[in-house]
């Protein structure tokens, strides 16, 4: 009898702390062996895609990625699979090109979070996997291996960039970027020279800025403010009428106006939603409400953060018949779910957060009006959104604060005072939304990705969000409320 050694992925998860977050498997780089990453990669091959013959793999620009990708290369050689890879690339990128071949993916990124962290994101043939498919990877059991990491030379490929450039050249006019000048904040972004190159192509007369060659973590949901002292001087100094920049791997964007001023994620996925004429709107529940109020799209269906979450919201409103489905998230990625028409172009679906359509939909759409881009966020409802976090903030004591927080108005008003008024609704959709007398917002909610607290608030006023988010952040810190 042979006997093979077998791995329990539960054992793996709880030895290495590598877990599912908000959208993929991550955790700190030095807890992301060869074996981990390994195992992880066979879960999904062996659980979610057992009958694929071939994969295709990629990874963005931390200096971890590499190594961490032969170990997923091994994973699918000695499951005989072809692999195919595509090197540092978006991860829309190579999500639409798996999409487009009809085979799963593999990308190993972090995102926005810090150099010191990785992970791994899974695509089926079909797109990103589900809350179902995670389940089904963290409870395999499979073979054990004598090594964990390929020895096979890796040559990537650039058929999946060519790919992804003809999905905006075939839906977006000739030459419409001809006369604007654009400066693309690069840093450590993976697209920065596909995204120089793209705009280029329509037109652009294009500013390479602040590329470096370390990492940078930017999260689009909470811009540092030596980002945006950096906007405000780039526009002035090189008289751009719009910035664009990316998070790691290009899945989350961030546009700036003609002012250096850069725009919140919802906002952007709004303007995208209507330049497409979408009818239905799916996106979490710390998105804007100025989406209702606009009164553009026939259904907004509210969801949990996380890119998995909207995705199940598409679904389901495929199921019920509706159309002209989009969904996005509050750091701005945008998700596709079907097939759209304008000017006799067409755009392909592509359900999991795209950078480069909500960055060409808004310039597109300012030119067809005649305007600059802070017009077409004037032109919406007055809400202003904001947000930041607490780094290093462990997720049990954010759980038993919002615990609390939910269940008590006076531990509500310890901890965030009688600023607001009287709470009038609260929402426990992702954390705990609580809506104010006053109308306005603060969300608190424990990251998916990271040891951190998140806050979100909304008001009419843009510096009485941001006042609303350091008070938040200031006042759970100062009463220590656990």
């Amino acid at each position: 009898m042979i006997l093979i050694n077998k791995i329990f992925l539960k054992d793996i998860i709880k030895d290495s702390g590598i877990c599912f977050g908000t959208s993929g498997a991550r955790g700190l780089v030095s807890d992301m062996t060869d074996r981990v990453c390994w195992a992880y990669t066979t879960a999904f091959l062996q659980e979610v895609t057992p009958g694929a013959k071939r994969v295709v793999l990629g990874h963005d620009l931390r200096p971890s990625s590499p190594a961490i990708i032969r170990a997923c290369a091994a994973a699918a050689q000695v499951r005989g699979m072809d692999v195919e890879y595509a090197g540092a690339l978006p991860t829309p990128a190579l999500a639409y090109y798996a999409l487009q071949e009809r085979m799963p993916a593999v990308m190993v990124t972090g995102s926005h979070i810090p150099f010191d962290r990785n992970g791994i994101k899974f695509y089926t043939d079909e797109g990103e996997i589900s809350k179902d498919h995670e389940t089904a990877i963290t409870q395999a059991v499979v073979p054990d291996a004598d090594a964990y990491s390929s020895t096979m030379k890796l040559i990537s490929v650039g058929t999946p960039l060519t790919v992804y450039r003809e999905r905006y050249l075939k839906f977006f006019p000739v030459d419409f970027l001809s006369g604007i000048r654009i400066g693309v904040y690069e840093h450590s972004s993976v697209a920065r020279d596909f995204l120089t190159e793209l705009l280029k192509q329509f037109g652009a007369e294009v500013v390479s800025l602040g590329r470096t060659n370390s990492f940078v973590p930017i999260d689009t949901e909470a811009v540092s403010e030596e980002d945006q002292a950096l906007g405000r001087e780039w526009v002035s100094a090189h008289r751009l009428n719009a910035l664009l920049s990316t998070d790691g791997d290009a899945d989350r964007p961030l546009i700036g106006d003609e002012t250096g001023r850069w725009l919140r994620g919802d906002v952007v996925g709004l303007l995208c939603a209507r330049y497409l004429n979408a009818q239905t709107v799916v996106t979490p529940v710390s998105s804007t409400t100025a989406i209702e109020r606009c009164g553009a799209f026939t259904h907004v269906l509210r969801t949990k953060i996380g890119s998995p979450y909207v995705i199940s919201g598409m679904e389901a409103a495929f199921a019920v018949g509706e159309h002209g489905v989009v969904g996005f998230e509050a750091n701005g990625g945008f998700l596709v779910g079907n097939t759209f028409e304008r000017n006799g172009c067409i755009l392909e679906p592509l359900p999991t957060r795209d950078a480069v359509l909500p960055m060409l939909a808004l310039l597109a759409l300012a030119q067809e009006r005649g305007v600059p881009l802070s017009a077409l966020v004037a032109s919406l409802p007055q809400r202003f959104t904001a947000s930041d976090r607490i780094k290093e903030f462990p997720t049990e004591r954010s759980q038993v604060l919002i615990t609390k927080l939910a269940s008590s108005r006076q531990t509500v008003a310890k901890v965030l005072g009688n600023t607001c008024g009287n709470v009038v609704s609260q929402d426990e959709t992702d954390g705990l939304r609580l809506t104010f007398a006053s109308g306005q917002i603060i969300h608190l909610r424990p990251s998916g990705n990271a040891p951190e607290l998140r806050c979100y608030a909304e008001t009419d006023s843009e510096e009485q969000a941001k006042e609303l988010v350091r008070m938040t952040l200031d006042r759970v810190l100062v009463t220590g409320e656990i």
